[in-house]
């Protein structure tokens, strides 16, 4: 489905919401929910907290979709409230990794970054089990980038937002954005570059 589609079902649900449909907010629930929790589970990495995310994601849309003026995309506005869910979750201390790296300090300041390379596993698709211990090297590596990068990581790289939702979405810069997409991919890739090299993944 295209984005034009899209935006028009989401409008007409919108419509419908407000004018006292349950079931346009059911299947509101229903287009999103899966992304929103997938959302809330990369960022928290628990089950619970992803659902509690979700949940509060939702019971928040639908307090305030009452008066949502669509000056931006369902998705994104829905995403926005989701932010502001994870950055309180954290807060209480109830989804953060045990050890999670700042870039602040991890690359240089002079704006020169090293670069790393990683092997190309993409023409042998058969190898299952190789790309299992990728993703879980790289799940693994996401979870540990401090709070702002992770954001910034999966609402560009996994969930396809531009530079321009990203910033709208965090209230930041889209400088910011780029300087936090870019180093948290320099810490991937060099974090993915060291388990080749240390036979963790072969």
């Amino acid at each position: 489905m295209n984005e034009r589609a899209t935006e028009s079902i989401d409008h007409h649900l919108i419509s419908e919401f407000k004018a006292g449909s349950m079931e346009a907010m059911e299947k509101i629930v229903e287009r999103y929910e899966d992304r929103i929790f997938t959302f809330g589970l990369k960022m928290c990495g628990h089950l619970q907290d992803a659902e509690d995310i979700a949940q509060e994601t939702f019971l928040n849309a639908f307090k305030y979709l009452k008066d949502f003026r669509e000056e931006t995309k369902l998705k994104n506005w829905l995403f926005k409230i989701a932010t502001t869910a994870c950055i309180r979750k954290r807060r209480k201390k109830k989804c953060e990794p045990n050890h999670e790296i700042s870039l602040d300090s991890f690359f240089p300041q002079n704006g020169d970054h090293p670069t790393y390379d990683i092997p190309d596993v993409s023409d042998d698709p058969s190898d299952s089990m190789l790309r299992a211990e990728l993703k879980n090297i790289i799940d693994a590596a996401i979870h540990s980038l401090s709070h702002k990068y992770r954001l910034v990581f999966n609402l560009r790289d996994i969930e396809g937002f531009s530079t321009e939702e990203t910033a709208d979405i965090l209230g930041i810069s889209t400088q910011s954005v780029k300087t936090r997409l870019h180093r948290a991919r320099l810490y991937l890739r060099e974090r993915i570059s060291n388990a080749y090299k240390e036979g963790i993944v072969q």
